[in-house]
């Protein structure tokens, strides 16, 4: 019996409610071509950051609480997993985290011999202040990029990479980009129906999506929130599958969102889709 998707537009895009684990169990495997991943980086507790200047609390939710060492990594392990079983042989994973989570991330990815590609340094120029002023100021997140088998090829569009479009740390349009990547948060204009607590800029998504994903491609996000990965999808003729446990989140951020791109994007008309089943 094939899961009811919670949203769909057409053949182009679908988002489910629930457990992200349990829901990459419906996907049949070897059928997703990229596959970009925010997971909870295990921040609450309890804690306070800087905000617009104010002091706001970094709890974000049941979903972003630790649970111990263990069973973190148990999380991890077992959605990394069913990653790299829907995703094709040619197919790439990309993880997002912090100190608070990406170490477990990229352990689980070596335990699981996944072949590393790179991991990424996204500088943050306009990152919040530290309040305590008894160490440095976070101002980066990791990415890190890998595929199931060292010897599969993947999608690297190299020469739309080296054209140098982004307003990058380096401004090196016609060389080759660097694994330091300088992108703000996101701007006001897409957290117009809303903010959620993890959200990713656009700007971050589009690099991502254009330089290792191509036209019609099948891009998963299991945590996806705001669906950033999701409009950058649908706006470069990408298809697109998200999955969130939040229902509030997907109701007044993600779909809208969504729906926003679908009516401003004419060259949906034009592109023929079909998702897996």
């Amino acid at each position: 019996m094939e899961l009811k998707a919670y949203y769909t537009y057409k053949d182009i895009l679908k988002l489910y409610l629930g457990d992200a684990i349990e829901i990459m169990k419906s996907i049949p495997s070897e059928t997703i071509d990229m596959i970009f991943a925010d997971p909870p980086y295990n921040l609450s507790n309890d804690g306070f950051t800087c905000h617009a200047g104010k002091r706001v609390s970094v709890n974000k939710g049941d979903w972003d609480k630790s649970k111990g060492i263990e069973e973190d990594y148990k999380f991890h392990f077992n959605w990394i997993k069913e990653c790299k079983r829907i995703l094709k042989k040619t197919g790439t994973l990309w993880i997002s985290g912090t100190y608070h989570s990406i170490y477990a991330c990229g352990y689980a990815l070596l335990t699981q011999n996944w072949h590393i590609i790179n991991d990424i340094c996204w500088f943050k120029p306009n990152a919040s202040p530290n309040l305590s002023c008894r160490m440095f100021t976070a101002s980066h997140e990791t990415l890190l990029w890998a595929k199931k088998d060292k010897k599969a090829k993947h999608t690297f569009n190299y020469d739309i990479v080296k054209e140098g479009k982004w307003d990058d740390i380096l401004k090196n349009p016609g060389k080759q980009m660097r694994s330091v990547w300088a992108i703000t948060t996101p701007k006001n204009f897409e957290k117009r129906y809303g903010k959620h607590p993890t959200q990713k800029p656009e700007s971050l998504l589009e690099r991502i999506i254009l330089a290792t994903s191509n036209e019609n491609d099948v891009i998963l996000d299991p945590f996806c929130g705001s669906a950033t990965t999701g409009v950058l999808a649908i706006r470069y003729g990408r298809k697109f599958i998200g999955i969130d446990n939040e229902r509030k989140y997907l109701d007044t951020i993600a779909i809208p969102r969504l729906k926003y791109e679908i009516e401003n994007n004419s060259n949906l008309l034009n592109i023929k889709y079909k998702i897996a089943k």
